[in-house]
């Protein structure tokens, strides 16, 4: 066959030989085809060409393969199948049988909140899915989605490019955490009695405000922050044997509580505050990936929405 690489092959004609063989003829073959037999006649001459072969010889009425076709037509049966297969798997994703890992992005008091929902269904589901979460910086967000690094990601509203999808999955209120014994943070409490406080302040970054001091300051207010700590449950433990306060999203409250801090209570925020969203993120390349839809489905799930996959808005 004198070629220089498969560039010049038309998949097409290799479905056209083969329904050839089965039929043992043009016509025969451009019915099951359903393409004309001028259609067909034409693909065999270009096989022919492409072979350097006559491929068929006629005896009687049919057209019988050559040594050469002989050849060719069971590995060719066989990479038809093994090709059909493969493009029948992208078009989906069959969780209980796919073999498969996920990276996803979270800050870490998400992992406590979906994690142990999401592997006790997956190890029912999808026993051969494994998954695992990172925290990517958020400026180093999107390259992880773009190149692949990162399957999907959970954070605060980001400002990326409209290639990233995202959809928001929650909407959380603040609290103020205090010891149930704090002489002076009890239920009631005012907006100065939460500024006259210390405080601890939950953050990835050294230094800079939180959503509750941007919003404080627009009301020209200011708090002291006694300590920046990385982990929620070492800033309970702080709250829980000191008179530091400690404000947070509610969501987080119940499972800290639950976590072994019975000493310590939450109560509502002293200033009406934005609700703090968290938004599902992922690429416009996997948008529509099966395999991406159901992981973004899970992590959906996991938070206890019923919100419908691929309903999205730009940034």
């Amino acid at each position: 066959m004198h070629m220089t690489n498969l560039s010049r092959i038309d998949l097409n004609l290799l479905v056209v030989l083969d329904a050839i063989v089965a039929e043992g003829g043009v016509s025969r073959a451009a019915a099951r085809l359903n393409l004309t037999q001028p259609a067909v006649s034409h693909a065999l001459a270009r096989l022919r060409d492409l072979f350097d072969d006559p491929l068929f010889v006629r005896e009687g009425r049919n057209l019988a393969p050559t040594s050469l076709t002989k050849r060719l037509v069971e590995p060719l049966r066989q990479s038809l199948h093994d090709l059909g297969e493969l493009i029948e798997k992208g078009e989906s994703f069959d969780p209980a049988r796919a073999k498969a890992g996920f990276t996803v992005s979270m800050r870490d008091p998400m992992e406590v909140l979906i994690l142990p929902r999401m592997m006790r269904r997956l190890s029912r589901e999808a026993p051969g899915i494994d998954l695992r979460t990172v925290q990517v910086r958020r400026r180093g967000l999107e390259t992880g989605l773009a190149d692949g690094t990162l399957d999907a990601a959970l954070d605060v509203a980001l400002p990326l490019s409209e290639r990233i999808h995202r959809q928001r999955v929650s909407a959380d209120r603040f609290v103020v955490a205090a010891r149930k014994a704090h002489p002076r943070v009890r239920p009631g409490f005012t907006l100065a009695t939460y500024l006259s406080e210390k405080h601890v302040m939950v953050t990835s970054r050294r230094r800079g405000p939180g959503a509750e001091d941007i919003e404080l300051g627009q009301h020209g207010q200011r708090r002291h922050v006694s300590l920046r700590c990385r982990n929620y449950l070492a800033a309970f433990r702080v709250v829980a044997e000191s008179d530091l306060v400690l404000t947070m999203p509610a969501r987080y409250a119940p499972l800290l509580l639950a976590a072994g801090s019975p000493a310590v209570r939450a109560l509502p925020m002293p200033l009406r505050m934005p609700t703090l969203d968290l938004f599902l993120y992922w690429h416009d390349r996997v948008h529509d990936d099966p395999a991406n839809r159901w992981l973004r489905a899970q992590l959906v799930e996991a938070l206890g929405k019923t919100a419908r996959i691929g309903k999205t808005a730009r940034p």
